[in-house]
């Protein structure tokens, strides 16, 4: 599996980020949907990456800079045929060394509550993410979970 930066321009990331955006939506009420779209996601503070094996695109992740010590993960989404095949793990090792590389303190993201959100934040607390409170603009909600972890060792 490559992991590479994506400009998201190609039309197997638009077609993986609608099918995300469908996915949210039918999961969580309007106003508890954090998913961005290809517009947000090309905020110069976004570094959005895609892992792919071949031609496939496998699935994508992005870190967004909230400040100078705290970033974010965003849009990790994984391709059907690649469930539980190991391309949201790989993808979340670059993000968060990537953050390190960065001279981010502490990461966070926020995910669903639902059971279908189960498996993310099992991967999520495999790699040293624990819940807290909501971060950056964020609002407690019944529909999510936040988690953080530190990257300083």
């Amino acid at each position: 599996m490559i992991i590479r930066l994506d400009d998201l321009r190609g039309p197997e990331i638009a077609q993986l980020l609608n099918e995300h955006l469908q996915s949210m939506n039918a999961l969580s009420p309007p106003e508890s949907m954090h998913a961005l779209d290809l517009a947000a996601l090309r905020q110069p503070q976004i570094s959005f990456w895609t892992a792919w094996e071949g031609d496939a695109l496998c699935g994508c992740g992005a870190l967004k800079e909230l400040s100078a010590v705290h970033a974010e993960v965003k849009s990790m989404r994984t391709a059907t045929a690649f469930l539980r095949r190991g391309a949201a793990a790989q993808l979340l090792q670059h993000i968060v060394q990537v953050a390190r590389q960065r001279g981010y303190q502490r990461l966070s993201l926020e995910t669903g509550s639902q059971p279908e959100f189960e498996p993310a934040r099992r991967l999520y607390a495999r790699f040293g993410f624990v819940e807290c409170g909501p971060f950056e603009g964020y609002v407690l909600d019944p529909y999510s979970v936040f988690m953080t972890t530190a990257l300083i060792t």
